[in-house]
């Protein structure tokens, strides 16, 4: 697995060593080891979630408030989607900037998200579907929306929809924009995710 960093401190794509023989190809999608070991974070699932999406579906962009915080090994396993990283932690020397990644199921290409980061995704295809591996589990009421539409975050999703008009869920649409999470207090800085990936360092000892 070949593991390179983003443009975003803290965020990872992983693309994995795929082994062809007549049947097809074999890969490995995730390992605990090398991700530790070549960025620094230790990753271990709590729980994984699975979401299936139609054309041009936009999800995101979602976060999970500090504490608990929540690490994500993003893939898709089914179709393709234009994902996008976004850096919400305050003080980040990073903050505000996203990447983005096409995920498609034949290359097996997947993106680590630390806590403090936020996700979110346009399929490309039909039934699309994609693979979250998370570092805890849901815990109701941490979770929060920004706005994919902010113009102060100006995020390409036109390259996945195609001058198409995005799907949408009630709660995306209605979303505050990244200053207005900033004034609820949704936001964690970026000295409390520092602290809280060394813990996890110190927790897996």
């Amino acid at each position: 697995m070949e593991i390179g960093e983003t443009k975003i401190a803290d965020c990872y794509r992983c693309r994995p060593r795929r082994l062809h023989d007549e049947r097809g190809y074999f890969f490995e999608s995730y390992r605990h080891d090398l991700l530790a070991e070549e960025t620094g974070h230790v990753f271990t699932p709590a729980q994984v979630n699975y979401s299936a999406s139609r054309r041009h579906t936009l999800r995101g962009i979602h976060g999970v408030t500090i504490p608990p915080g929540q690490a994500k090994f993003v893939t898709c396993v089914r179709g393709a989607l234009l994902d996008i990283v976004v850096d919400l932690r305050l003080g980040s020397p990073t903050f505000g900037v996203y990447d983005t990644t096409v995920l498609d199921a034949h290359e097996g290409t997947a993106v680590y998200v630390a806590e403090g980061l936020a996700h979110g995704f346009v399929a490309l295809s039909d039934d699309s579907c994609v693979s979250y591996l998370c570092s805890t589990e849901f815990v109701p009421g941490t979770q929060f929306e920004i706005q994919p539409f902010d113009p102060d975050l100006a995020l390409p999703w036109d390259l996945g929809l195609d001058g198409a008009p995005p799907r949408l869920s009630g709660k995306d649409a209605g979303a505050p924009t990244l200053a207005e999470a900033a004034d609820r207090g949704l936001l964690a800085t970026y000295e409390a995710c520092r602290a809280l990936y060394a813990g996890n360092r110190r927790g897996a000892v």
